[in-house]
C-alpha cells in the first residue's frame, strides 16, 4: 500500500459508536478549543515535531517549515530533501532534528541555528526505498528508522568514524555553496542508479557525471537550504540563474555524509513496509512514562509496526554496545490490514490499524487486551499520548480521545481531509494564572488539507484509576519510609483501582491493578511478573521474595490471594468505595478486607524481614484476578507456569474474618460447592394467562414441583446417598463448638450447620417475557447450589444432583423440555491441626495477640485452596486478619488498622518460625 493511499469513510453516528464502548459516555468533549490555525500553501502536512520554541512540519514537497511557538509565524524553511518528508524526530539532548524522506535519506539539522549537520544514507541507499519512521534513543545516541524495503536500520552518533563519514567536501571559505555552482564530486551525494545512469549500450555504471536532463540529477542533493523568513534581504543571496532546476537561495552543505554500515541493518525485519515505530519507555512529549538514563538493565525496547499486519517488540542493547543489533522478543499479529500508527505507555502498546481498530497489547503477558473501534474500515494514520489518554486521528478527518479505561471521552472533526500526523507539545501562555509553569498542552495535527491545527487539550484528571497516579509507586518511591507507612500508602493506591472482575466495564482496571501490583512487589524487593490466564481472563501476579542465602535449604511458602473485588454500588456507602478512608481506627473501601488489605500486609511483612536481613524463607506470592468471578483460567495457568512458581512446601491464605471482634482465629476448614443451572422450557412463545391459562403445561409449575423434590419438610436434602460420606462429628469437635458458642453467643448446632454440614440453596428463578402477572413464561431458569463437606466426593455429588433432577422431571410426564448443567464447582478443604506448619502459625498468632487463637471453619468456598494443595502436594493454612464486622462484599467494607498492622507482624513471626524449623518444610501432607 502506498503511504499516501488511504481508504475513505464516514464516522459512525455517536449513538452507534457508543454501542462499542465499555460503559455509557457521561460527557463527551466534542470539540476542544482550536488554539491556532496554520496553513501551508498547496502542501500536505505529512509529519510533525516540536522543540521548546518551534513546531516543525514536514511537507509533500520536501520542505520543512519552522513555526515559532510564541508568535505562530513562519520563521524558517529547511530545504535539502528531494522527496516528501515522511517522518520528523526531535532529539532534545542534542538539539537536533532528524528528517526522513522519500528520497531515501535522513538529514540532521541543528534546531538552534536551523542549519544542516549530517546527511545519512541508509544501507543499500536508494534500494532501501522510502524511509517511513524514525525514533531517537538518547541513551544509545542512536537513530532507528524503518524502510520501504522492510528493513530496520540504525546509526549510532556516539562515535563518528571516518569509515562511515565523508568530511572532505570542498566549500568556499564561508562554508556555503552558492546557487549556480556545480554538483560536488565528493561523496556528498550518492549516484542514483536511475537518474544518474548512462545509456544502456555504454555499459557504464551510474555516476555523478551523468548529466541527464532531470531536476533530480541537476539538484545537488547533498546540499541543504535554510531560508530565514520573512526577511528577503538575507546576505549571500544571488540572482537565480536561468537553469530553473538550481535553487537560488543560500545553500549550506552538511558537515558530514554518513553511511549506515551493513552490520546496522535488520534485513526483512517485517514482511511489509515499516510504517511506524516507538521507543519503550516513551520519550515523547506528553508521556508520563519514567524514562531512565541507565541502559544496563534491559529496559530499553523498540516496537515497530508494518504493512504485514504485525507489531514487533525488539530488545535494544545496553549502553556499552550501541551498535549491537536489536533482538526480536515477540511478534503481535493484528490480523487485518497494515499497522499505520503506534503509541506506547508503560507496558501497553496501541496499534492503529487499517481496519479502523486500535489493537491494545499488554507487553507483560503478550496478550491482546482490547480492540477500540474508532471508525470502521477507515485508516488510523496517527496516534499520540497525553499522560493516560490516547488521541487517535483517522483518514476521514476525525479525532477521538480515549481514556485509560478505554472510554471514548472526546470526538470531533479535526480536518476537512486526511489527518496525516499529530503530536502533543507544550506552548507558552502569557497569563501566568492560567497554567502552571506558564505552559499548556496542545495537540497539533496536520492533514492533506494543507492545514496545521493547534488544539488546546488538558491532561486527564488524576482520578482514582488513572495509571499516571498509581504508577508513581515505582522507582521514585522512598523505600526508607517505615514499612507501616508503606503498608497504608500502598493499600490506598491498591483500593483506588476498581478491579471488578465480573464487570466488562472494569476489564482494563483489572489489568492495571495487576500491573500496579507487580510494580509494587518489585519495589518491595521481589522478583515479579504477570502470567497470562487467557484472552478473556485477568492475569496472575507472581512475585518471589528470596530469603537469605546462608541456609543450605530454605523453605518455600506460597501465599495465595486475589486482587479482584465485587462491584460496589454507591448506595449504603458512607464514603467513596474506591477511595480508602480512615475513620475511628478503621480503613474503609472495597477490597480493604477482601482481599487487598491482607495481600499488602503479607507483602510488607516480607519486605520488612528482607530489609532487616531476616527473611529465612522464600515467599512466593500468587495473586489472581478472577476469584470473585469463578477463578477462570487459574488452574490451567498454574499448571502451565509451574516451573516458574517452583517447588512449594506450604500454602498460606488470608481470605476470611474472625468470628468475633476481639479474639484472633485460624481457619482450618472450608465447605465445597456445586453450582447447578436448571432450565425448563417449551418451543412456543410466552402466553397470556387469560387466554391459555389451564390449557397449557406451564414451565413455571413444573419448576416449582421439581425444586420441591430436592428437600424434605425438615430441610434435609433428599438426593439419594447425599449424606452417606459426611464425616461424623467427633468429641473433640463437639467440645470445640461449645467453646466457640460461648464466645459468639451462637448455638453450637447452628455453627456446626454452617461449617460442617452439607446444604442445598435455591438462589433465584428467572422467567422469559415481561414478568407481569398476565404472562405464562415459555422458559424458566433456576440456579441452585449445593455445599459439600468432608468426606463427600465432589464429582459424585455433582453427578447425583443432575441425576436426581432428571429422574424427578421424568416422573412428571411433562411435555416441556429440561436442561441441567453444572456451572462451577469447588472442593472442600480441611487443614491438618497436628502438623508443624499449623503449630508454627498458631504460635505466631499467640505471640502477637497474647491469647490462643480460636480454631474455626468457614461455610463458604475458595476454589483455589484445595486445588493448590493437591497441585503442590503440601498443606494449606488459612489466617484471617479481619473482624466479623468487616462487611466483606457489603457497603462500608472495612478493616481495622490495628488488625492490618498486627496481621503483618503475625506473618513475620510465622515466617521466622518456619525458618527456624527447616524440618517442617519436608513434612509430607497428611492423607485427605
Amino acid at each position: 500500500m502506498s503511504p499516501h493511499t488511504f481508504f475513505s469513510g464516514q464516522p459512525l453516528p455517536l449513538a452507534k459508536m457508543a454501542a462499542y464502548l465499555n460503559r455509557p459516555i457521561q460527557s463527551l468533549d466534542h470539540h476542544p478549543k482550536l488554539f491556532h490555525l496554520l496553513q501551508q500553501e498547496r502542501n500536505s502536512v505529512l509529519s510533525l515535531a516540536a522543540d521548546d520554541n518551534n513546531i516543525y512540519t514536514g511537507s509533500q514537497d520536501g520542505q520543512i517549515s519552522v513555526w515559532d511557538k510564541s508568535t505562530f509565524k513562519l520563521k524558517a524553511s529547511l530545504r535539502g530533501h528531494t522527496g516528501s518528508i515522511l517522518a520528523l524526530e526531535y532529539a532534545p539532548d542534542k538539539h537536533w532534528l532528524f528528517s526522513a524522506s522519500g528520497d531515501s535519506t535522513i538529514r540532521v539539522w541543528n534546531t538552534r541555528t536551523h542549519t544542516p549537520l549530517y546527511l545519512v544514507h541508509p544501507h543499500l541507499e536508494t534500494d532501501s526505498g522510502d524511509l517511513f519512521s524514525l525514533v531517537w534513543c538518547s541513551q544509545l545516541q542512536t537513530i532507528y528508522f524503518g524502510c520501504q524495503n522492510t528493513s530496520l536500520q540504525w546509526f549510532s552518533f556516539s562515535i563518528l568514524t571516518l569509515e562511515h563519514a565523508s568530511f572532505g567536501i570542498s566549500l568556499p571559505s564561508d562554508g556555503s555553496i552558492h546557487s549556480g555552482t556545480s554538483t560536488p564530486t565528493s561523496t556528498s551525494r550518492k549516484a542514483h542508479k536511475f537518474f544518474d545512469s548512462y545509456p544502456q549500450y555504454t555499459r557504464r555504471p551510474a555516476d555523478l557525471n551523468a548529466r541527464n536532463p532531470t531536476c533530480a540529477s541537476c539538484l545537488p542533493t547533498s546540499t541543504s537550504t535554510s531560508t530565514t523568513l520573512p526577511n528577503p534581504s538575507v546576505s549571500g543571496l544571488v540572482t537565480p540563474p536561468h537553469d530553473g532546476c538550481v535553487q537560488s537561495d543560500q545553500i549550506k552543505a552538511p558537515l558530514a555524509v554518513l553511511q549506515v554500515p551493513s552490520e546496522c541493518v535488520a534485513f526483512s525485519a517485517h514482511y511489509g513496509y515499516v510504517y511506524c515505530m516507538a521507543l519503550l519507555p516513551s520519550n515523547r512529549e506528553g508521556s508520563d512514562d519514567v524514562f531512565h538514563e541507565d541502559t544496563h538493565d534491559g529496559r530499553l525496547q523498540l516496537v515497530t509496526g508494518s504493512g504485514d499486519s504485525t507489531v514487533k517488540l525488539w530488545q535494544l542493547p545496553s549502553g556499552r554496545t550501541q551498535d549491537a543489533a536489536p533482538q526480536l522478543l515477540h511478534t503481535f499479529d493484528c490480523n487485518v490490514g497494515a499497522v499505520l500508527a503506534l503509541a506506547v505507555r508503560g507496558d501497553t502498546v496501541y496499534a492503529g490499524c487499517q481496519d479502523g481498530l486500535v489493537k491494545v497489547w499488554d507487553l507483560e503477558t503478550r496478550t491482546l487486551v482490547r480492540r477500540l473501534l474508532v471508525v470502521e474500515n477507515v485508516d488510523i494514520l496517527s496516534m499520540t499520548m497525553l499522560h493516560s489518554d490516547l488521541f487517535v486521528c483517522s483518514a476521514n478527518g476525525d479525532i477521538q480521545r480515549w481514556s485509560a479505561a478505554f472510554d471514548l471521552v472526546g470526538s470531533w472533526r479535526g480536518h476537512e481531509g486526511i489527518i496525516l500526523s499529530s503530536i502533543i507539545t507544550r506552548i507558552p501562555v502569557t497569563d501566568s494564572t492560567e497554567e502552571q509553569n506558564n505552559e499548556k498542552f496542545t495537540l497539533v495535527t496536520g492533514g492533506n488539507d494543507d492545514m496545521i491545527k493547534v488544539w488546546e487539550v488538558a491532561p486527564p484528571r488524576s482520578d482514582r484509576h488513572a495509571l499516571s497516579e498509581l504508577s508513581r509507586f515505582s522507582d521514585a518511591t522512598d523505600i526508607s519510609k517505615s514499612i507501616n507507612d508503606i503498608l497504608v500508602f500502598a493499600l490506598t493506591k491498591f483500593v483506588g483501582i476498581p478491579s471488578v472482575s465480573n464487570s466488562p466495564a472494569h476489564k482494563e482496571d483489572c489489568r492495571q491493578a495487576a500491573i500496579w501490583l507487580r510494580k509494587c512487589f518489585t519495589q518491595l524487593g521481589a522478583e515479579a511478573s504477570l502470567l497470562p490466564t487467557g484472552e478473556t481472563t485477568n492475569p496472575l501476579v507472581l512475585a518471589t521474595f528470596d530469603g537469605t542465602r546462608t541456609a543450605a535449604h530454605r523453605p518455600r511458602v506460597l501465599f495465595y490471594g486475589h486482587y479482584d473485588v465485587i462491584p460496589a454500588r454507591p448506595t449504603g456507602w458512607t464514603s467513596d468505595p474506591f477511595v480508602l478512608a480512615g475513620r475511628n481506627g478503621y480503613l474503609y473501601g472495597r477490597g480493604a478486607t477482601d482481599n487487598k488489605g491482607p495481600i499488602m500486609a503479607v507483602a510488607c511483612a516480607a519486605a520488612d524481614l528482607l530489609a532487616r536481613r531476616a527473611l529465612g524463607v522464600d515467599l512466593v506470592l500468587l495473586i489472581e484476578g478472577e476469584e470473585e468471578a469463578g477463578s477462570g483460567g487459574f488452574a490451567d495457568a498454574v499448571r502451565r507456569h509451574k516451573d516458574a512458581i517452583g517447588h512449594i512446601d506450604s500454602i498460606l491464605v488470608s481470605n476470611s474474618t474472625w468470628i468475633a471482634e476481639d479474639t484472633p482465629c485460624i481457619t482450618y476448614g472450608l465447605r465445597g460447592v456445586v453450582h447447578c443451572n436448571v432450565e425448563i422450557a417449551n418451543d412456543g412463545p410466552d402466553l397470556h394467562s387469560g387466554v391459555d391459562g389451564g390449557a397449557a403445561r406451564e414451565p413455571m409449575l413444573d419448576m416449582v414441583k421439581l425444586l420441591g423434590t430436592l428437600t424434605d419438610e425438615s430441610n434435609r436434602v433428599v438426593i439419594p446417598k447425599f449424606y452417606d460420606h459426611v464425616r461424623p462429628l467427633t468429641e473433640d469437635e463437639r467440645q470445640l463448638y461449645k467453646v466457640l458458642s460461648s464466645v459468639t453467643q451462637t448455638p453450637a448446632s447452628l455453627l456446626a450447620a454452617r461449617w460442617r454440614e452439607p446444604s442445598l440453596t435455591v438462589h433465584n428463578v428467572e422467567v422469559s417475557g415481561p414478568r407481569n402477572s398476565t404472562v405464562i413464561p415459555s422458559k424458566v431458569r433456576a440456579h441452585i447450589s449445593v455445599r459439600i463437606v468432608p468426606d463427600q466426593d465432589l464429582e459424585s455429588i455433582a453427578a447425583s444432583v443432575q441425576e436426581h433432577i432428571r429422574n424427578e422431571f421424568s416422573r412428571m410426564k411433562s411435555l416441556n423440555k429440561l436442561n441441567v448443567s453444572i456451572d462451577q464447582t469447588a472442593d472442600w478443604w480441611l487443614g491438618s491441626l497436628d502438623d508443624p506448619w499449623f503449630h508454627a502459625l498458631e504460635s505466631a498468632v499467640k505471640d502477637e495477640w497474647g491469647v490462643d487463637p480460636l480454631r474455626i471453619r468457614e461455610g463458604g468456598s475458595i476454589p483455589s485452596v484445595p486445588y493448590l494443595e493437591k497441585e503442590f502436594s503440601c498443606h494449606a493454612l488459612h489466617l484471617p486478619m479481619g473482624q466479623s464486622t468487616d462487611q466483606a462484599h457489603l457497603p462500608d467494607e472495612r478493616i481495622s488498622l490495628s488488625n492490618l498492622r498486627r496481621g503483618k507482624r503475625v506473618v513475620e513471626r510465622f515466617l521466622a518460625n518456619v525458618a527456624s524449623n527447616p524440618a517442617s518444610s519436608i513434612t509430607p501432607p497428611a492423607p485427605a
